[in-house]
């Protein structure tokens, strides 16, 4: 097994400060904009191969690339 970077423990604390608050607030707006750029629309899907799963990322990835590129012409 290969390990790739560390996590840091955070310590807990009995009084939360303004740092951690603005660190998780920075981390959700980043994880916001992730989910926009993904183009998958929502939803449950259930899939009957892992091939049939990425088919419809892939195409998923394709059609949303395209009207981003649409857009922006």
């Amino acid at each position: 097994m290969r390990t790739v970077g560390h996590r840091r423990e955070r310590p807990l604390v009995m009084q939360g400060d303004g740092k951690l608050l603005a660190e998780g607030a920075r981390f959700s707006e980043m994880i916001s904009h992730l989910a926009v750029s993904t183009f998958i629309p929502k939803g449950v899907y259930r899939f009957h191969t892992h091939q049939d799963a990425n088919r419809q990322q892939e195409d998923c990835l394709v059609t949303g690339l395209g009207r981003l590129v649409a857009e922006r012409v």
